[in-house]
């Protein structure tokens, strides 16, 4: 996953997330799989939307991490060659 639309990703899944909340508890939701729209439960899909902000949230704090770690590596190189 890009670490440019991950972000995006997260803020999609949070209006999809606002928009699910606003339903009420017997209206149909449905979930295209494919090309078939398969009909779902409020619940689950509330759930499953949660479960995708929560799993792409650490993504992204996950390949942040690994960035910094990266660039403190570079950093220490660059040091080491510089006082050589």
């Amino acid at each position: 996953m890009a670490s440019s639309s991950t972000p995006a990703a997260v803020r999609e899944m949070q209006k999809d997330l606002e928009e699910l909340e606003l339903l009420s508890d017997g209206a149909n939701v449905y979930k295209l799989i494919g090309p078939v729209l398969v009909k779902q439960d409020l619940a689950e899909a509330k759930a499953n939307v949660k479960k995708r902000i929560e799993y792409i949230s650490a993504e992204l704090k996950r390949m942040e991490r690994a960035l910094k770690d990266l660039e403190d590596k570079q950093n220490s190189k660059k040091e080491s060659c510089l006082v050589s």
